[in-house]
């Protein structure tokens, strides 16, 4: 029988293959406890692991296997979404905008409601985290805005040449969905070639998204987590050309 691993602050995370299986009633759950601080996120993240737990409860590090992926390379652009991304980029009210608005993107995926759950795992504690993890430089958001007003947007964290994707809310048809776009556009643009998704949702499998092994993830993840981080998130003429360019990708199931 496996057993779940308790940490106290000052406890380094147990290594990734410890984590519960498959046969388990939470696969994937690597361990609970000690707090939610920068240098914790930092640690957990650069092994691929990430909190995730709900009011009331410890916090809870997972490592899941397999794990969710999407290939930059291999986005899919529906036949709506490419709709939606040309009404965008030929507008003149339309803008995309980068960590212009961090704490009102995050506030906003707390509140918005996920098929299949009753409350939020965007709890205070992760809110008040991840902000400050912000003002360090380690997350960043991916806004939409039309006339002036945010409509939509992502949050995501980067260690060298590795995005996490974390959360998305869109207040506007597909605004969500552009946000990724532009992301997917800027990932590119810098030599990412992959956005850890973790979980298997048909959301993002409709996107491209796909599942690979834990081994196969933490290879790469060790591999591009050393390079250099990304320094310049302007996004500059180069990558609206790339998100103008996708207008046209072909989705590959014809959606």
């Amino acid at each position: 029988m496996q057993m779940l691993n308790w940490i106290d602050d000052d406890d380094p995370l147990p290594p990734t293959r410890l984590a519960l299986g498959p046969d388990s009633d939470a696969p994937g759950l690597l361990a609970a406890g000690g707090g939610l601080t920068p240098q914790r996120l930092e640690e957990a993240y650069r092994h691929g692991v990430f909190p995730w737990f709900s009011p009331g409860q410890p916090v809870l590090w997972w490592s899941p296997d397999p794990r969710m992926v999407l290939p930059v390379a291999q986005f899919k652009v529906s036949k709506s979404l490419g709709k939606t991304l040309r009404r965008f980029v030929r507008s003149p009210h339309c803008e995309l905008r980068i960590d212009s608005a961090f704490e009102q993107v995050i506030e906003a995926c707390a509140r918005t409601p996920r098929d299949g759950q009753s409350g939020t795992w965007i709890v205070p504690a992760m809110v008040a985290a991840y902000t400050e993890w912000h003002r360090r430089g380690r997350v960043h958001s991916v806004e939409t805005w039309v006339d002036g007003r945010l409509v939509g947007g992502l949050y995501c964290v980067a260690i060298g040449r590795m995005v996490f994707g974390e959360s998305m809310f869109a207040w506007a048809t597909d605004a969500s969905k552009v946000a990724l776009a532009a992301l997917v556009c800027l990932c590119r643009h810098h030599g990412v070639r992959l956005i850890d998704c973790q979980q298997n949702t048909g959301h993002l499998a409709s996107l491209g998204a796909h599942e690979v092994s834990r081994n196969t993830f933490e290879q790469h993840l060790s591999r591009v987590s050393g390079e250099p981080d990304i320094v310049d998130w302007t996004y500059d003429s180069r990558m609206w050309l790339q998100l103008q360019a996708l207008q046209d990708t072909p989705c590959r199931d014809g959606a």
